[in-house]
């Protein structure tokens, strides 16, 4: 009898060990991605996935105080946050921003959330890296119109603060201009929040709803991918603007900009841009580089015809939208204000 009963306890014993088991299984099997899922990662990158750099938070927190500081400009009136304002996504909503000397700039000011993913920077691609970026503001005329990079050094270098952090972030040379912008580069990079869409390129099939889907497919369908692909969807290519025709004729610009060929001088530069990030660009209107656009939806329907040849549809372009808002994502409060 013992030995039966023996038997009975032992099957019982395996018998829950092995529902246990199976259990601890289903619950950590990741669901397979949907065929959407699996196209959508050959075209574009999850922020997640990207390798963390090792900022050393000293560097980043002093980045964050030069970011702010309106002292970074000849009248103290301008800091980078004044054009790319972290309280709103990083821009400033205008068609184009005042600088310093309360003369507006001829480009629209991008949204810096993001900015260091990008193969480079501004409109026309001039600068390398979001450090290099950050020193050219300053000692451009119409937006902080500092004369020289020996000017900012000296006028920061009466501040004793500044002196004694660069000192203990960059103990081999201090404060020097290099490392300013070096410091405001570190901050800005980051600037990474997570959004909708980079869970759904991670496998969370619930984080996109049924529209937004829609809109991924339209997207992809009407060729957007084409440049507004990789982890960015966008920020890492040049293009003629205006491929199907004069981008003027359908902006209304005022100005007609060359863009690249500014910089080259080559005609065969002319109307050639970067190709801005789409991340939040439900938030940072108005559009294109000069903000000659404040509709998203005709900015789309632009596009399309431009770039695509194509006469897309008011349901597509609502999808496309809904897909668009997945892109949104705001920075940790602490980050947006000293």
């Amino acid at each position: 009898m013992k030995s039966i009963l023996s038997i009975l306890i032992i099957a019982v014993f395996i018998s829950c060990n092995s529902s246990s088991t199976e259990d601890t299984y289903a619950v950590k099997k990741v669901p397979e991605k949907s065929e959407l899922n699996k196209q959508a990662n050959t075209f574009f990158a999850s922020v997640t996935q990207l390798e963390k750099k090792d900022l050393k938070e000293e560097k980043v927190n002093l980045g964050k105080r030069l970011y702010f500081d309106k002292r970074l400009s000849k009248n103290n009136t301008i800091s980078c946050n004044s054009c790319h304002n972290l309280s709103t996504y990083g821009v400033d909503n205008l068609p184009t921003s005042p600088g310093d000397t309360k003369e507006f700039g001829t480009r629209n000011s991008p949204s810096v959330l993001y900015a260091h993913l990008h193969s480079s920077q501004f409109w026309d691609g001039r600068a390398k890296d979001v450090e290099e970026q950050a020193g050219m503001p300053i000692l451009n005329p119409v937006e902080h119109s500092i004369p020289d990079s020996l000017y900012i050094v000296k006028k920061l270098k009466k501040i004793d603060n500044y002196v004694k952090s660069f000192n203990e972030v960059y103990p081999e040379s201090g404060l020097t201009f290099e490392n300013l912008t070096n410091a405001i580069g570190a901050f800005e990079r980051k600037m990474t929040p997570v959004s909708q869409f980079d869970r759904y390129l991670d496998g969370d099939e619930d984080a996109l709803t049924a529209k937004q889907k829609d809109g991924l497919k339209a997207f992809i369908n009407n060729a957007c991918i084409t440049c507004h692909s990789g982890v960015a969807l966008g920020g890492s290519m040049m293009q003629k603007f205006g491929l199907f025709g004069n981008y003027w004729e359908y902006t209304k610009s005022k100005k007609i900009d060359k863009g690249l060929a500014e910089v080259t001088v080559k005609s065969s530069d002319e109307y050639i841009f970067k190709v801005p990030s789409l991340r939040n660009i439900t938030k940072t209107s108005p559009y294109f580089h000069d903000g000659s656009v404040e509709s998203l939806e005709k900015s789309i329907k632009i596009m399309a015809k431009l770039q695509s040849n194509k006469d897309i549809t008011e349901d597509e372009v609502a999808d496309i939208i809904s897909f668009l808002e997945s892109l949104e994502a705001d920075l940790d409060p602490e980050m947006k204000t000293l």
